[in-house]
């Protein structure tokens, strides 16, 4: 269970990464870097997802 808590706070991690690089290269080139801002969309919409599935799974346990 610990991996999976890793796991999790690693894509606001990538989220943030892919944000930082969209934001510097629309500063300096001026191009809007559609991939990266895709892939930060991504893995907050995975975080946020996951922390759910694993509430929710969490829940059912112990419920038993």
């Amino acid at each position: 269970m610990k991996y999976s808590k890793i796991f999790l706070y690693a894509y606001i991690i990538f989220a943030v990464y892919f944000a930082y690089t969209a934001i510097t290269r629309y500063t300096n080139t001026g191009v809007i870097d559609y991939p990266s801002i895709l892939l930060s969309a991504t893995a907050i919409f995975v975080f946020f997802f996951r922390k759910n599935f694993m509430k929710k799974f969490d829940n059912k346990d112990n419920s038993k």
